[in-house]
């Protein structure tokens, strides 16, 4: 797992330079055929990349998208789709029972299909009209690290070239040169907070109790944070939006609980006033933040901090965010004594 995380910078590097023009062409495709609705769909880590892609692509394309787990598919999905209906369908192996099903059904009804697959040569390469391919590797561990980071620089590049192809007040050219700046970033990530991230794994991982709270984009990054606490730590750990935390679960909080709070510079005012709650009732905070001026208060208020660099937009974010927590679940699960590669009842491809 430490080796699969630590290779992030090249897998996005690799999926940027090999699989630019293949995206363009799709962006095109896309545009020449007009699709006005993307349902995206996944399972697990798949479908986290896949709220992230929701996110990015309503906000930076014509594109009204929605994503649906794929063991939901067939529940949630309206039946009257139009055709210029497009599923981005997301798995790594290509090979989820769950995913292949969301995509039958999904030909059934008339809509074409992309996918998004580490495996070109998989069952979801073969249904789909169009294939993306992140260049991620073999990924050997169970836990989903740097295909992850492989999907989501893959959905960053579409949304980029889409956006491009519009009329949009947004500065693409911009965006693109930070896309491509992201293995920089990721590398300092690693360069500057390894020690600090094992030294807080070293003093929570006694920890059974763990929240993650995010907003916007990063409501995917907490529940993909949880989801890897989870599966490496055997720890009861949950994602949740910052401030929909507020409507029951606070309950939970006491002196057993850590809470891990993934704030953007500019929205650190609304995690003030929750960390000092969340302090009062005993709980650990530690807090993912931007080095910036904005972010010294909740810096302050927070027991344990992790750093990611500053300025990166936000449609980027969840790469950067999602980072240190890898490597905190990582080390957890091994000063637990656990093995991060192989746990105990999980398997790689849910069939």
């Amino acid at each position: 797992m430490i080796k699969e995380i630590l290779e992030e910078p090249l897998v996005i590097k690799r999926t940027i330079l090999e699989e630019q023009e293949n995206i363009r062409r799709i962006a095109n495709k896309i545009k020449t055929e007009d699709y006005k609705m993307a349902y995206i769909t996944g399972s697990g880590t798949s479908y986290h990349a896949g709220l992230v892609g929701q996110y990015i692509l309503s906000n930076l394309t014509s594109l009204t998208a929605n994503t649906i787990l794929a063991s939901e598919f067939q529940h949630w999905i309206p039946s009257n789709l139009s055709r210029k209906t497009l599923l981005i369908a997301i798995s790594q192996s290509g090979e989820s029972r769950d995913v292949i099903e969301a995509t039958k059904f999904a030909l059934k009804k008339g809509i074409d299909i992309l996918a998004i697959t580490s495996t070109p040569e998989s069952t979801l390469a073969r249904l789909a009209s169009y294939i993306i391919f992140p260049r991620s590797g073999r990924e050997v561990a169970v836990p989903a690290t740097k295909t992850y980071v492989a999907h989501l620089t893959a959905v960053f590049m579409l949304a980029t070239e889409l956006a491009a192809l519009e009329e949009t007040t947004t500065n693409v050219k911009v965006l693109k040169e930070r896309l491509y700046d992201m293995p920089n970033v990721v590398e300092e990530i690693f360069r500057r907070e390894k020690e600090e991230v094992y030294k807080a794994a070293k003093r929570y991982c006694n920890k059974n109790l763990i929240f993650v709270l995010g907003s916007g984009p990063n409501y995917a990054t907490a529940l993909e944070a949880a989801l890897k606490l989870k599966e490496t730590c055997m720890v009861f750990a949950e994602g949740f939006a910052a401030r929909e935390f507020l409507h029951g679960p606070i309950r939970l909080i006491d002196e057993r609980a850590l809470m891990i709070l993934i704030s953007p510079s500019d929205e650190v005012s609304n995690y003030v006033s929750l960390a000092r709650s969340f302090k009062g009732f005993g709980a650990d905070v530690l807090s993912i933040l931007e080095e910036t001026e904005d972010s010294k208060i909740l810096a302050e208020l927070s027991d344990s901090v992790f750093y990611v660099p500053y300025g990166l937009p936000k449609f980027f974010s969840p790469i950067v965010f999602i980072v240190p927590i890898q490597l905190f679940a990582y080390y957890m699960s091994v000063l637990k004594g656990l093995n991060p590669d192989n746990p105990e009842k999980l398997v790689k491809v849910v069939k």
